[in-house]
């Protein structure tokens, strides 16, 4: 083997060096600090839009099973557990259906009673205080939705945002629609080592609320980790191969945002 050969050889080992290690320290990452995400669905708007790329934090409550790749089952039940605070935006697996993201608001923590009347939030027995804003108006495809808004402040003092319809569903038929059978809910009592999660965008959310969305109470182990800031936001009015268009795509205003 010529001496060129030899140098060449030896580059291409070091390159698989460095990419092996690359990858490794990119999954250690991934698995034990910050993990990425995007946002497909309405049901977190305002706090989090369609397009948003956001980093959850996997320290935050410990570690499971589901902070592994592929939920490997490794981890029994869930180590350094530090508890979630009421109003944390979390990301965790389905419990239906473990291999699907879900991300939303912890409204309920274990012993907690939760109960939603004519649209308002009860917690042990209690209404959450909220106060209306300007009409809130969303486009996602086109489509303009206007909702009501509001400031909610949960009983720790966590103040957020919250949409509904603009129609009264005080005095409608839960029977008649599954609308107004969301805000208006039975009283759900939270298990031990669960929690009750519901979506920012109330009249737009599978959440807790809802017997047919696989949620439920979500148990401790299900917990990914909690959504902490925003790196990346486009509108997605720009087709992946329309490169020219990117810059006029982004929300800058939302990049490196943090998520309350």
């Amino acid at each position: 083997m010529s001496r060129a050969s030899g140098r060449a050889s030896s580059g291409v080992a070091e390159t698989v060096k460095t990419i092996v290690y690359a990858v490794i320290i990119a999954l250690f990452i991934r698995t034990f600090f910050y993990e990425p995400f995007s946002i497909p669905s309405a049901s977190m708007v305002p706090t989090l839009l369609v397009g948003d790329y956001l980093f959850v934090s996997k320290f935050s409550y410990g570690y499971s099973r589901y902070s592994l790749p592929f939920g490997l089952p490794l981890i029994p039940g869930r180590v350094f557990f530090t508890e979630p605070q009421r109003g944390d935006v979390v990301v965790f697996k389905l419990p239906r259906d473990p291999s699907i993201d879900f991300i939303k608001r912890i409204i309920g923590l274990p012993g907690d009673t939760i109960q939603v009347k004519g649209g308002l939030l009860y917690i042990n027995g209690q209404p959450v205080q909220r106060e209306q804003g300007s009409n809130y108006v969303y486009d996602e495809n086109g489509r303009s939705t206007t909702y009501a808004f509001y400031t909610e402040t949960l009983p720790n003092g966590v103040k957020h945002p919250e949409l509904q319809v603009t129609d009264d569903l005080s005095k409608c038929d839960p029977s008649q629609s599954s609308l107004c059978a969301m805000n208006n809910t039975a009283v759900f009592t939270v298990p031990p080592g669960h929690y009750f999660m519901m979506g920012d965008n109330r009249d737009n959310s599978s959440d807790s609320r809802d017997p047919n969305s696989g949620v439920g109470y979500v148990p401790a182990e299900n917990l990914v980790g909690r959504a902490v800031f925003i790196f990346y936001s486009t509108d997605g009015y720009s087709r992946w191969w329309e490169v020219w268009n990117w810059p006029f795509t982004i929300r800058y205003d939302r990049l490196f945002s943090a998520i309350r």
